[in-house]
């Protein structure tokens, strides 16, 4: 004998509980995390793992006028109760906890606007309840001593510090993120510590902070880099080697001064590993 499961609003402030009078046929629930597709300069499209996802899904259910044999126990017959009850969770936003007995289906929910049609002429309301899962918003507080408020929603402003050492994993744009608010100044701060190539920085390399306003301009990149940049690269499976390939148009004017073999030299350990990628 399957088992018959109770549709359950509640209200978790006032204590006030609804049971759907007549089951559902059916509910769709989805689970898990929806991954974010970021696109990054020399690596292409990585997806990561994001937040969980929230319910959104929809009821269809008879809200009924008649005592039908298939009623759940103790269910009323007039469905302008029923109705009234969820109008009045949705026209206020309250946030409910949405059961289904016998399931692990048990979240919080707020009702989108209900929509309910007459069509048979027995009085019955065939009623779809939108169910929209509901995150609580957490923001960080700080103290302010100038404006007097006791405390007030900020967003974490950059860290201040005169200088820092380069940790593994560490790129010049994500330190210009977490130290100036902004990723772009990774070249200015290059400039500053004298770093000709923003795309190549060492653990343990202890950089100078300077005040944003004293950053100097970025330098502009060399022969070197560009040509690095320029190159192409691609693994043979058969001869199980890496093959460095430059345009014709890169490949002339790069063979037309000294700085090839720095070019190559360069290309070569960006696919070695050869230090930390930073920059962009």
């Amino acid at each position: 004998m399957s088992m018959v499961h109770h549709f359950i609003f509640k209200d978790t402030e006032t204590g006030r509980e609804l049971v759907l009078p007549v089951t559902p046929k059916g509910y769709d629930i989805e689970h898990g995390r929806k991954a974010n597709s970021i696109s990054m300069q020399q690596v292409g499209d990585v997806n990561l793992p994001g937040l969980p996802v929230l319910l959104d899904t929809e009821l269809e259910c008879l809200l009924p006028a008649q005592a039908y044999p298939f009623l759940q126990p103790g269910a009323g017959t007039n469905p302008w109760v029923y109705l009234e009850q969820l109008e009045k969770w949705s026209d206020a936003g309250t946030v409910l906890r949405f059961v289904v007995s016998g399931t692990p289906v048990n979240a919080a929910v707020i009702l989108d606007p209900i929509r309910y049609r007459e069509q048979d002429g027995t009085g019955d309301l065939y009623c779809t309840i939108p169910l929209r899962g509901y995150r609580a918003l957490e923001a960080d507080t700080v103290q302010s001593s100038q404006t007097g408020n006791a405390n007030r929603s900020a967003e974490a402003e950059p860290e201040r510090s005169d200088t820092y050492t380069v940790q593994a994993g560490d790129t010049l744009g994500a330190i210009c993120r977490r130290f100036y608010g902004d990723f772009s100044l990774y070249g200015r701060l290059a400039a500053a510590n004298g770093i000709a190539n923003p795309d190549l920085i060492h653990p343990g390399q202890v950089l100078r902070l300077p005040a944003r306003e004293e950053l100097p301009a970025a330098a502009a990149p060399s022969r070197s880099r560009q040509a690095a940049t320029a190159t192409k690269t691609s693994y043979d499976d058969n001869d199980r080697r890496w093959r460095v390939q430059l345009s014709k148009e890169d490949a002339v004017q790069v063979a037309n001064h000294s700085d090839f073999k720095k070019a190559f030299d360069s290309a070569k350990s960006h696919l070695n590993g050869g230090g930390i990628l930073g920059g962009q």
